[in-house]
């Protein structure tokens, strides 16, 4: 027995299920499908691409040599200024990327740090590739010849400037082995090669793991040019001579490389 009160839902809900099979509800693809719609949506997609990527190859700062990727070495470079030098033949690089064009030394928030407390664990330290200049004091040892000069010469040369260095690989103190240029009287010099003609650095000898960045042979004439004219290190007696790797192996800081 049907209820009086409940005939007109029970009817309603009927027609609503014939209503629904009459008359099936579809969706409108065509709104989709129209260029209109589609190009904005590509271009938007691809121009979103395309500066992630930019942005990650270009302008990502890069803190330490290990925050390098794999796929950079050997194929890009980092532009930086270099805030300490350690050794004379390895110094900590601020990067920079996209020099003065993307801020840097402009705008408040794009300035490289001038304590040591603000630059921790944020500067690359770079490895000169190719080159082996002498020892400064370390560990007890007394110091090499010529290491003094070496050391002054590279700090008055890079320190503080900016440059640009070639990285190539990662040694073993997770140091960017690396090429460098600098500016200088708007020259661009290779900075490994300017200490090998002024006799301030030898040409780097290992049994394995030696990068030279494909400047080998120039490098090797820069040094037998510094030892005829008797430069820097080279003046001195050859009896007494001692190479910066000798000299390490003697010591016992020698260590194999990777």
């Amino acid at each position: 027995m049907r209820w009086p009160w409940s005939s007109s839902s029970t009817d309603k809900e009927q027609d609503s299920v014939v209503s629904s099979k009459e008359f099936p509800i579809t969706t409108d693809w065509s709104h989709y499908r129209d260029p209109r719609n589609i190009i904005p949506i590509v271009v938007l997609t691809g121009s979103a691409f395309v500066l992630s990527t930019f942005y990650r190859s270009y302008l990502k700062r890069i803190p330490q040599a290990i925050n390098i990727e794999p796929e950079f070495w050997r194929k890009r470079s980092l532009f930086g200024q270099v805030t300490s030098v350690g050794d004379a033949d390895n110094f900590r690089l601020f990067h920079t990327p996209g020099g003065r064009l993307a801020g840097w030394g402009l705008l408040p928030w794009r300035r490289v740090p001038g304590t040591a407390k603000e630059l921790k664990e944020k500067t690359v330290h770079i490895r000169l590739a190719g080159i082996d200049a002498p020892e400064m004091a370390h560990f007890g040892n007394p110091a090499q010849p010529f290491s003094r000069e070496a050391y002054d010469f590279l700090t008055s040369y890079v320190l503080h400037r900016r440059v640009r260095a070639y990285v190539h690989k990662r040694d073993q103190y997770d140091r960017a082995v690396a090429t460098v240029y600098v500016r200088r009287w708007l020259l661009r010099r290779d900075v490994g090669l300017q200490m090998l003609k002024m006799g301030l650095a030898t040409v780097y000898e290992a049994k394995s793991g030696a990068e030279y960045g494909n400047r080998e042979e120039k490098y090797r004439k820069a040094e037998k040019w510094a030892r005829l004219k008797r430069m820097g290190m080279w003046g001195g007696s050859k009896k007494h001579y001692e190479s910066p790797r000798d000299y390490k192996t003697r010591t016992g800081q020698a260590k194999p490389t990777k």
